[in-house]
């Protein structure tokens, strides 16, 4: 049998268990004290802003030798300018250089092309013709073709004039179907019919000269090519083979060939990937044959340059996406360089909860929605980036006028309890969090209910039927919970293994132990009313008897009622404050407590629009184990966490699970779990009877939760032999503010 010697002794305002007893309260009316003055915020402790998972689909408008010109996808406006800072201009660009015009950018209005060189800053003019339409660009160059299907090369002369070189070598009775730039200025390739077939040349831009590789082609067959290759519908051949030269075949890949870079065929989007991995950029050899991953995680933005290289977007996830360049080198293979991380998509939050260091975001995916975390430091300060805390779920169901939907509660453990629904309608309420896996759950038997609480491994909900109120439980390791109790509605709140409901005399308030099953703590009010809102917190008790009553904020561990304004917006209880939405001015307002009088401020002004349906868990949140406060802003998936201002309790344990298991090792650990009130770092020592530690265990609580894992060795990795083993955890606080909390006990192994 596990036992410790903490579970009578504790601090005085901590105690989980208190000597049942009668406490009178004053209940005086309070109301918010007058704003002087303009308001004074508190600086944010950070911001988060929840993106997509699915990386930033983007177009390239410019690509040269000194950089590129990037925009996302459906976005409006001119895009995002970046340069290669390594860049040397030329010392002389101009028309006359056609392998200068790798930097050139050209912009068309009606018959004129304007032509800038970017890095350099020289500019010239070409006027197309009358008779002639535009087909492309490529460097200096303008393409066009003239009525009787004659293209032509176009390129401004020294004396400001255009000149004209029509282009030769097309065969009679071709008729060009297609214009295609591509890793080169000096050259560009021309799609044409003739006779039913379609063939695929280059045109020498320095004097119009085309010259035909491949016949016998698709349509509108996929043309890549540098000074080097022409690739046409996966035939291959140099550009200096000699003429009737036969192109080899490739297989076709089932992807899209992007570039051909030195002497590599650059190869990505596959239409196909194998389960469990990701696309990637791939490089054939057009000399060896031989193949090679340029860039894994790769796909979407893929292109060729006019310097012989190429631009593609790669990375591990859509928080790290980057544009990467890709050269030449000397030995016809290819360099890669990330140059421009791009910020994913913002997501649309639907719902967010704080506890024990941890911000939850509710955020659409795809066709259902996800549960995100984001790690904050002790200070509320954004700790590591956003991770996945849930599998993709099915989108929840909401009630007409819901003030926070979907349902969400941070439990403090790492995870978030839910709702979910079935087809009929029937609700369960669910955890997640600690993975991505299939989420626990215990079916409620009922529908159109709320959660109204929560923590660590307990959930309770409110049925949408009148009168059903029941508890889930969901032990350490559970695949599914259960329901451990089901009781006639009323206000209630959850702490620990303690629920607070109103007693059986007008204004009291009961502590009942969920564990020991029976009620343990009596608090009676002078109130002549039965509260219609509970919630607790440490050793304070908050209680209201509706908009028109009185409310009150009770310190048990000082044994004094504390009167709080009241109303009819929502109020959130953290450790020491309350924070209440006035929904008329937008504020967040924060009743400071914690030195025994109520004193009221501001803390953030919301958006006076909604993103989303409002209220708690809908527009903010308040982290009961640490004393953040997080909001959404008016800007799209953004969310800012300001800290309370307000001195935190001491650590302490609310709940455990500590058990002896029969069987231990690698596989199947010792696994207890310490909820503790706040977040903390801990060391967990095993010991023998006589005092002999075997084993130390060090880390970080989950949440406020301390989840260590003993596979039943010693520290050299022995094995330790079936027994009754002394453990001791001491836990420091996170915040540096309180006392270490030291526990202690047995287990016994097999």
């Amino acid at each position: 049998m596990t036992r410790s010697r903490n579970e009578v002794i504790r601090s005085r305002r901590l105690a989980t268990v208190v000597v049942a007893g009668a406490v009178a309260l004053t209940c005086a009316a309070a109301t918010a004290p007058a704003q002087a003055g303009p308001i004074v915020l508190p600086p944010p402790a950070g911001t988060v802003t929840l993106r997509s998972e699915q990386p930033t689909a983007v177009d390239y408008l410019w690509t040269g030798a000194s950089g590129f010109q990037w925009r996302a996808r459906n976005a409006a406006g001119f895009g995002t300018w970046v340069g290669y800072p390594d860049f040397v201009p030329p010392a002389h660009a101009g028309p006359d250089d056609l392998a200068t015009g790798t930097d050139v950018v050209s912009t068309r209005n009606g018959a004129t092309v304007t032509q800038k060189h970017r890095s350099t800053g020289v500019t010239a003019t070409v006027t197309i013709p009358a008779g002639q339409t535009y087909a492309t660009t490529s460097g200096w160059s303008v393409l066009t073709q003239d009525i009787s299907g004659t293209p032509h090369v176009l390129r401004a002369a020294a004396d400001g004039s255009t000149t004209d070189h029509p282009v030769t070598g097309l065969p009679a009775g071709a008729e060009p179907t297609g214009y295609v730039p591509g890793g080169s200025v000096r050259r560009v390739a021309i799609v044409y019919t003739l006779g039913g077939t379609t063939s695929v040349g280059l045109v020498d831009l320095r004097d119009g000269a085309f010259r035909t590789y491949v016949t016998g082609v698709d349509a509108a067959p996929p043309v890549r090519f540098n000074d080097r290759w022409l690739v046409a519908d996966w035939r291959y051949v140099r550009t200096d083979a000699a003429p009737g030269t036969e192109p080899t075949r490739l297989t076709r890949w089932g992807a899209e060939p992007v570039a051909v870079v030195g002497d590599q065929l650059l190869i990505g989007n596959p239409t196909f990937v194998q389960a469990g991995t990701k696309p990637a950029l791939t490089a054939r050899s057009l000399v060896t044959g031989e193949t090679s991953t340029v860039l894994a995680d790769s796909s979407g933005a893929l292109a060729p340059t006019p310097d012989g290289g190429a631009l593609a977007t790669a990375g591990p996830s859509s928080l790290d996406w980057n544009v990467h360049r890709i050269t030449p080198t000397g030995a016809g293979g290819t360099a890669t360089e990330k140059v421009v991380q791009i910020p994913a998509d913002r997501v649309r939050v639907e719902g967010l909860a704080l506890a024990g260091g941890e911000l939850f975001l509710d955020g659409r995916q795809g066709n259902g929605h996800r549960f995100f975390g984001f790690a904050l430091d002790a200070a509320g300060r954004p700790a590591g980036p956003q991770t996945r805390r849930s599998r993709v779920l099915s989108n929840p169901s909401c009630l007409t006028g819901d003030a926070a939907c979907p349902q969400m509660e941070a439990l403090g453990d790492g995870q978030v309890a839910f709702l979910t629904s079935d087809d009929s309608g029937q609700e369960s309420v669910a955890e997640t969090g600690l993975d991505t896996g299939t989420p626990a759950s215990v079916p409620t038997g009922d529908s159109r209910g709320r959660i109204a609480g929560g923590t660590g491994r307990y959930v309770l909900y409110n049925g949408g039927t009148p009168g059903v109120q029941k508890i889930a439980d969901f032990p350490r390791g559970a695949t599914s919970g259960e329901t451990v109790l089901s009781r006639s509605r009323t206000a209630a709140a959850l702490w620990g293994q303690v629920l607070w409901t109103p007693g059986s005399a007008k204004g009291s308030i009961t502590g009942r132990d969920l564990k020991a099953g029976r009620t343990t703590t009596i608090v009676a009010t002078d109130a002549r009313c039965t509260p219609t809102d509970i919630q607790a917190v440490n050793t304070w008790l908050y209680w209201s008897c509706g908009s028109a009553g009185p409310a009150g904020i009770y310190d048990r561990a000082a044994e004094r009622n504390i009167p709080v304004p009241a109303g009819s917006s929502p109020a959130r209880l953290g450790d020491g404050f309350l924070v209440r939405e006035n929904r008329t001015t937008h504020e967040l307002l924060l009743t400071d407590v914690h030195t025994g009088t109520a004193k009221t401020r501001t803390v953030a002004v919301l958006p006076t629009t909604d993103q989303n349906t409002g209220a708690v868990n809908g527009r903010w949140a308040v982290d009961r184990f640490g004393g953040q406060i997080a909001y959404l802003t008016a800007t799209y998936g953004r969310v800012v966490i300001v800290p309370s201002g307000v001195p935190a309790s001491p650590l302490a344990q609310m709940e455990a699970q500590v058990y002896s298991p029969s069987v231990i090792g690698r596989s199947m650990p010792w696994s207890p779990v310490w909820q503790l009130n706040k977040p903390s770092t801990w060391t967990l020592t095993l010991a023998t009877a006589s005092g002999k530690v075997l084993r130390t265990l060090t880390g970080a609580s989950t949440g406020a939760a301390v989840r260590p894992a003993w596979d039943g060795t010693t520290d050299s990795g022995a094995g330790v032999v079936p027994g009754t083993y002394t453990w001791k955890l001491i836990a420091q606080p996170r915040d540096g503010q309180g006392r270490n909390l030291t526990l202690t006990g047995t287990t016994t192994l097999g």
